[in-house]
């Protein structure tokens, strides 16, 4: 039996692009776009691990990128990427409070900051596993053990909802019920709830 779901957010509940960010500092620097991306990888991968601070992800990315906007508005190019996947946010509002929801996302501060100001249906949560506080990421097994003892979940009682296959495939090898969601195909997700017995639509 399913007693908790656990959500990825980039792709799951929040469909985002990255270019959007890319294009937006793009118009601040003297760089081509395709060399905003390169140059920027190197520094959203620590960022995103905990190897580096918001502070320090700032300031990096303004001396690489030799970007002459503001800091506010670099942050604001970086948060709001996001599209909110209201088919989604359906099924979170009804499920809250028939069982524990949770969040396992690779992902930093500014972001999770920004989710949790521009979209309510994050208070939903009852708990969250991210990347850049777990120090370490998925598809790697240690993220995933860190959130099963934080979240206090048996393997075989969780449903876990992610976009990406090596996510899922590391997920189902320890265990767990594991879904690959394309917001594109939110018919599909419906179904495999429907097959583990959760109803992701009363209410």
């Amino acid at each position: 039996m399913i007693r908790s779901i656990i959500f990825d957010i980039g792709n799951v509940l929040l469909p985002f692009n990255f270019n959007k960010a890319v294009g937006r500092i793009q118009s601040r620097c003297d760089l081509a776009l395709e060399c905003v991306a390169a140059r920027f990888e190197p520094i959203k991968t620590p960022y995103e691990s905990g190897q580096m601070g918001r502070d320090a992800f700032l300031r990096e990315t303004t001396r690489v990128l030799d970007y002459r906007g503001t800091e506010e508005e670099l942050t604001a190019a970086w948060q709001e990427i996001f599209e909110e996947n209201e088919a989604m946010f359906r099924i979170v509002r009804s499920l809250h409070g028939r069982m524990p929801l949770y969040l396992l996302s690779n992902t930093n501060d500014l972001h999770v900051e920004y989710m949790f100001r521009q979209y309510p249906v994050f208070q939903c949560f009852t708990d969250a596993v991210y990347s850049h506080i777990a120090r370490c990421c998925k598809p790697g097994r240690e993220i995933y053990e860190v959130a099963e003892r934080q979240f206090a979940v048996r393997p075989q009682e969780v449903l876990f909802i992610d976009d990406l296959p090596a996510n899922v495939a590391t997920a189902q090898a320890m265990g767990w019920n594991a879904v690959q969601y394309d917001f594109r195909n939110h018919a599909a997700l419906l179904e495999e709830m429907r097959r583990l017995q959760v109803d992701g639509e009363a209410g």
